[in-house]
């Protein structure tokens, strides 16, 4: 072999040295950042179950108004059923932004009323003066100061993640390893008329545009 030939090879081979090196550095930036998404979505999945759970203990609390808006507590458990009856899982959810908005439409419907059932709540002062509702009404609260801080950081690390998957050469390796879009958590249709909801006092409509 010529030394020509040998010096040829030696390129070749620490050139395929280097895109393998960078190969396997990108997937392996993928795969930690695929796993930061997991983790925050895992935690999304906590608050949102844990809300979930306090919805039955919260209506039979209410139901024992005299008088209280059946229309308003079927809105609150028709809601929570349109939500257990999603059959996706999470790592399926999150890789399919059409499934993941579908779902999120789903948790904002429960979100909306549960807030109804709260402005309908302040019309009837002796229950809220009872220590069951207090109690609930402080564990939603806090229960939904979690989803709000979750949701941002799912969003963060589900940004990470897109943005690394659409930059050259973890394109190339995204396609090749199954490294999906994933989806984001987004503001409700018109959140600016949204009713404002201060559980510890009363509700008040949002300022007129």
């Amino acid at each position: 072999m010529g030394k020509l030939a040998t010096v040829l090879l030696v390129g070749v081979v620490l050139v395929v040295l280097v895109l393998g090196g960078c190969a396997v550095s990108t997937y392996n930036s993928l795969v930690a950042l695929q796993q930061g998404v997991d983790a925050a979505w895992a935690q999304v999945e906590n608050v949102y179950q844990r809300r979930a759970d306090l919805i039955p203990n919260l209506v039979a609390t209410v139901q024992g108004a005299a008088g209280f808006e059946q229309s308003t507590l079927q809105a609150v458990t028709e809601a929570r059923a349109s939500v257990g009856r999603m059959q996706v899982s999470g790592k399926d959810l999150i890789n399919s932004p059409e499934a993941f908005a579908q779902w999120q439409a789903a948790q904002n419907s429960l979100g909306s009323a549960l807030q109804r059932l709260l402005v309908v709540v302040e019309n009837y002062p002796e229950l809220k003066a009872t220590a069951a509702f207090r109690d609930l009404q402080a564990q939603l609260e806090g229960t939904e100061n979690r989803i709000s801080v979750e949701r941002m950081r799912f969003n963060e690390a589900a940004q990470a993640y897109n943005t690394r998957r659409q930059q050259f050469p973890a394109n190339l390796i995204a396609g090749l390893g199954g490294f999906g879009e994933k989806g984001y958590f987004k503001a409700g249709p018109g959140p600016e008329h949204a009713p404002k909801v201060d559980f510890g006092g009363a509700a008040s409509p949002a300022p007129a545009p």
